[in-house]
């Protein structure tokens, strides 16, 4: 189980897989690397990086108010100096978008590239409710079928899920206690994020503008909560050269191996090459 040691004395969980253009795969907020379990199948030539962030997964728990995204981008690029790893593109769900903008800002020379699934420079804030009312709480769930049956019926923003992709989504996003399916991140997430740590600061359309002469996709979930349609409008405005896709019968976020989703990131990955 590979882990490194960050600057402040934590351990991180991460996988390394494949050879080819270094990529790495950035989560979003509460979840692990198995964000990127349905799309990595169809991801050729490439090394896959993934990690889980501190306090997520099988990483170590640290302080509450190291949980902010300048401190999880500085965890990202010390993972690639782990990995001896110079340049690599970053392909960001969610959270791990956020992140992407701010390693353009802070660490562009380590960039070859990003790709943002479902988040931009502006976090609609009917999405971000819906975060802060499951964050760092245990689901009233007993059993992954209960869990899996229950949010096939909340999330009718997606259309056309097998049941058994539901029920795996329930395997990822919990784990079994002794009176029911928990949460496999630190709870004070939740007191990060509404302490400010949701976003890196007020106004991150400067930080979008840090991404520019990056090669850049974004795929946005045509029924999302969290990405407007005029947010991504105005984000092709300032980039109209990078690729952009809305994913049909999907809201926040794609699972990524839609065929919109693979289009987009095959586009990409060739401007990388």
């Amino acid at each position: 189980m590979p882990k490194f040691e960050t600057s402040d004395g934590l351990s991180l969980h991460y996988e390394d897989q494949g050879e080819g253009i270094p990529l790495l795969c950035l989560a979003g907020l509460t979840r692990d690397t198995h964000d990127f379990d349905y799309v990595a199948p169809h991801l050729a030539d490439v090394r896959l990086v993934r990690m889980d962030y501190r306090g997520r997964g099988q990483s170590d728990w640290g302080p509450h108010e190291s949980y902010q995204i300048p401190i999880e981008a500085r965890d990202a690029i010390e993972l690639l100096d782990h990995l001896g790893i110079d340049k690599a593109a970053v392909l960001g769900t969610s959270r791990g978008g956020l992140i992407a903008m701010v390693l353009a800002a802070t660490a562009k020379d380590r960039l070859t590239g990003v790709a943002l699934n479902d988040i931009g420079p502006e976090i609609a804030a009917s999405g971000l409710d819906v975060i802060k009312g499951y964050l760092g709480r245990n689901p009233p769930f007993k059993s992954f079928e209960e869990a899996a049956e229950k949010r096939a019926a909340a999330m009718t923003a997606f259309e056309d899920v097998p049941a058994e992709r539901w029920l795996n989504e329930a395997r990822i996003l919990y784990r079994e206690g002794q009176d029911g399916l928990v949460i496999p991140y630190d709870p004070k997430l939740r007191d990060a994020v509404l302490g400010g740590g949701a976003q890196p600061a007020p106004d991150l359309w400067p930080l979008y503008d840090t991404l520019s002469g990056l090669p850049l996709c974004a795929i946005r979930g045509a029924n999302s909560d969290l990405l407007s349609e005029d947010c991504f409008a105005e984000m092709q405005n300032r980039r109209p050269d990078m690729v952009a896709v809305e994913v049909p019968g999907r809201g926040h976020i794609p699972f990524l191996d839609e065929p919109e989703s693979l289009d987009a990131l095959g586009r990409w990955l060739a401007m990388l090459r």
